[in-house]
């Protein structure tokens, strides 16, 4: 079907091209919205009738006379019709749609992937600073960030995955404060403890169970090793600074821990302290200052933002001397700019949607080259998490929210990710324990495994019956799939490549899951509508080619959202 359809696009173009200079770049094959209308569909008569003086329905029935006298289009296509105002519908030959399942199964893992392009794109994930266990929100952002760069990796692209946190800022030492008083052997609640919410000095004590942990390790002078640090506790209460330095190593290793869990891993630490100590804070600054973009007022720095449609002009050096958090945003995105990174994608909460503005208003102050929209950002809600029909808040070990491991040994890493990757990311989200670990339909990643399942159940009788040579599969006589179901089931193979193109364009990986179960309905629907394992071996050997090709589509897709194509289940 990829085949038909490349040489359909060809033809198309070049019809377009003969009626007008330059329509050829723009033809394009769309999915009908409504199945029963064709295969494919062209809206290019109605762009081209303003063009060339002509009512809308003439165009499109010139070049639906024209597109049927190409070789392509007598080889792959049954007929166009012409809908509305001058809609083109295209229907394929049974033989269009049958030429996917060769294909799918010379691809094999490859089905749907782009070479190698050159470019190189870096995707900014999770990025929580270490004072607490990575919670569900964290898991949302990892799901999607891993997912977007699995997409982009199909496209050819080299990805880079980062990981950047502040190891030095005020959340950090609130953090070694913390442990400090745990470490004393004071606890929340005892009147020494901080609790007022409005002094700046207690304000975001952090209560978990895990602040015990930390300080009994680090009484217990313990080495910790996380991925980017290693650091052996003083065990000496008074001293602030080895104890923020063993916090931090300690919960960066904990992360790890969830990370792993996830089964998920980073090219780089970025650490935001470096930026300071590299004097990249300082020169962004200066470079602002130098360009004109900034003014003083009120004896704070502030930046033009609105110069660049920011709503107001943005504070950058506060009087006491301090930065504004947005400020080493910017100095890390001219670094990443300065690493080559024309493409970059931010995976954060929507917390951080009044940041986008300032960040890129700074970056085009800077002028340094960086395009207006650099970067991209990717922004998801945060999850509710809801077991026996109740919403779940409180984790005694993390103190105040349920935490990514918790989730994932309540469930499977499997639920956590295609759930987490089940809704457009800007939408709320509710994270049904027990739907997660049902075994029935209801459940979406089930319902997905289950259809891979289902196929190697089926090939393996076909083994146990003395087949089993993918060969015969290669060789099969694809025109007997010619039934209803069969064909369905093919249209549905065939569109994979493009729904991972657009995907990955649009920076979104539920497409991927919305795809997969739609697949996973076809392939049970044709199951119960046909018997696989036939006598007559030529159908047999068709309509297992059929289903492996499915299987390895569904794998396929379920590669792309980290989460496992179980052969048993």
């Amino acid at each position: 079907m990829l085949t038909a359809k490349d040489e359909l696009l060809a033809a198309l173009a070049a019809e377009l091209q003969a009626l007008c200079a330059g329509a050829g770049a723009k033809a394009a094959l769309e999915s009908p919205k409504v199945a029963a209308h064709g295969d494919f569909a062209c809206t290019a008569a109605l762009q081209l009738a303003k063009t060339l003086h002509m009512n809308p329905r003439q165009m499109a029935e010139k070049l639906r006379s024209a597109l049927l006298a190409t070789p392509a289009f007598q080889r792959w296509v049954s007929d166009i019709d012409i809908a509305g105002p001058g809609f083109i519908n295209i229907r394929l030959k049974p033989a269009a749609r049958q030429a996917v399942v060769s294909e799918v199964l010379a691809a094999g893992a490859h089905f749907g992937c782009q070479p190698p392009n050159g470019q190189r794109v870096l995707v900014e994930f999770v990025s929580a600073n270490p004072t607490g266990p990575l919670h569900v929100g964290h898991g949302r952002q990892a799901a999607l960030g891993d997912a977007i760069c699995k997409l982009f990796a199909t496209q050819g692209w080299q990805v880079h995955r980062e990981f950047y946190y502040n190891d030095a800022g005020a959340q950090i030492q609130t953090l070694a404060h913390s442990t400090r008083l745990r470490a004393k052997g004071f606890k929340p609640g005892d009147a020494c403890w901080p609790t007022d919410p409005d002094d700046p000095a207690s304000r975001g004590f952090y209560n978990g169970d895990y602040i015990q942990d930390i300080a009994n390790d680090f009484l217990a002078q313990k080495t910790v090793q996380a991925d980017d640090r290693s650091f052996t506790a003083s065990g000496d209460v008074d001293d602030l600074e080895s104890i923020r330095q063993f916090a931090v190593a300690y919960l960066r290793n904990e992360q790890d821990k969830d990370l792993r869990a996830f089964n998920l891993q980073f090219d780089e630490y970025y650490l935001e302290s470096s930026l300071y100590t590299s004097g990249r804070v300082e020169a962004a600054v200066n470079r602002l200052i130098a360009n004109g973009k900034t003014y003083e007022r009120d004896g704070a720095l502030w930046l033009r933002s609105t110069d660049y449609g920011d709503d107001k002009d943005r504070v950058m050096r506060k009087q006491d001397g301090s930065y504004t958090y947005f400020v080493p945003d910017v100095a890390y995105h001219i670094a990443k700019w300065e690493r080559g990174y024309a493409k970059v994608v931010n995976v954060q909460g929507t917390d951080h949607h009044g940041t986008i503005a300032r960040v890129r208003a700074g970056l085009q102050a800077a002028d340094v080259g960086i395009p207006p929209g650099y970067p991209d950002y990717v922004l998801h809600t945060m999850v509710r998490v809801v077991k026996g029909g109740q919403e779940v808040k409180i984790s005694k070990r993390a103190g105040s929210y349920v935490t990514l491991r918790e989730l994932i040994e309540w469930t499977s890493r499997d639920a956590v990710r295609f759930f987490l990757l089940s809704r457009k990311p800007d939408t709320e989200y509710s994270f049904d324990v027990d739907l997660a670990v049902a075994q029935n339909n209801d459940n979406p990643v089930y319902y997905v495994q289950y259809a891979h399942a289902r196929i190697c159940s089926v090939l393996r009788s076909w083994a146990d019956q003395g087949g089993g040579d993918m060969a015969v599969l290669r060789a099969a006589d694809l025109s007997l799939l010619d039934d209803p179901q069969a064909q369905a089931l093919m249209l549905q193979l065939g569109k994979y490549p493009a729904m991972l193109t657009a995907a990955t364009a649009s920076q979104a990986p539920h497409d991927v899951s919305f795809y997969l179960r739609d697949l996973a309905a076809s392939y049970h629907g044709y199951y119960d509508a046909q018997r696989i394992l036939v006598a007559d071996e030529r159908v047999k050997h068709a309509r297992l080619a059929l289903v492996s090709a499915t299987a390895q589509v569904l794998h396929n897709g379920l590669a792309v959202l980290g989460v496992s194509a179980p052969a048993r289940m």
